[in-house]
């Protein structure tokens, strides 16, 4: 079973959407012990990260997750990636979730399209378990206009745009993070929803 978690900030019926179409049991919710009791848990998130943390603070959820995050597979999901992080200078500097080092802050706008959108390649720098069965030629599709600024050994893949852009992060054990949209990345994005779910068995 995987938990989305439901606090008023995610693009949760996509995810659950491609989970239905997996084929994988899952469940929206914002219920401490249904997370407690899932196998994987996925954390989307889109809009503003002060809001998101409010939401979640105000869910009550913020010290399961931390917990549960380092017991078994954790996804974070565009925002719920930024989330992830130590802090995040999104209109104002706000606490994350601290589970991977590093901070969130507006992508350079050096001559950029902001926000970035659309399809890009993905650039694997470290291997992990939700890279498994795709390509070297892989697109997946963003949208975002800040972008998480971490140690190189959290970063697993990147996209170039004006630079290295976060793609996939991790602490290196349970906890993933996707700036992307997996759910809205067709085969590529489905592939690695799968790879999860079979991380979470």
């Amino acid at each position: 079973m995987i938990a989305v978690i439901d606090y008023g900030a995610g693009n949760i019926f996509s995810v659950k959407n491609a989970l239905d179409f997996l084929g994988c049991e899952n469940i929206l919710t914002k219920s401490a012990e249904k997370i407690k009791n899932a196998d994987g848990i996925i954390l989307p998130g889109v809009g503003a990260f002060p809001h998101a943390m409010k939401m979640l603070w105000e869910s009550g959820l913020v010290d399961t997750i931390k917990d549960e995050a380092k017991k078994k597979p954790f996804l974070g999901i565009c925002l719920g990636m930024q989330l992830l992080f130590e802090k995040s200078f999104e209109f104002e500097e706000c606490a994350g979730l601290g589970l991977i080092d590093g901070y969130v802050d507006k992508i350079p706008d050096e001559g950029l399209i902001i926000p970035h959108m659309g399809w890009n390649k993905l650039e694997v720098q470290h291997e992990c378990p939700l890279f498994e069965g795709l390509s070297d030629n892989e697109y997946v599709y963003f949208v975002h206009s800040y972008e998480a600024f971490c140690n190189d050994k959290n970063l697993y893949a990147y996209c170039e745009y004006g630079g290295k852009v976060p793609a996939v992060v991790s602490d290196g054990g349970t906890v993933f993070g996707a700036q992307f949209h997996p759910e809205k990345s067709g085969e590529t994005g489905l592939k690695m929803l799968k790879n999860f779910v079979g991380m979470a068995r």
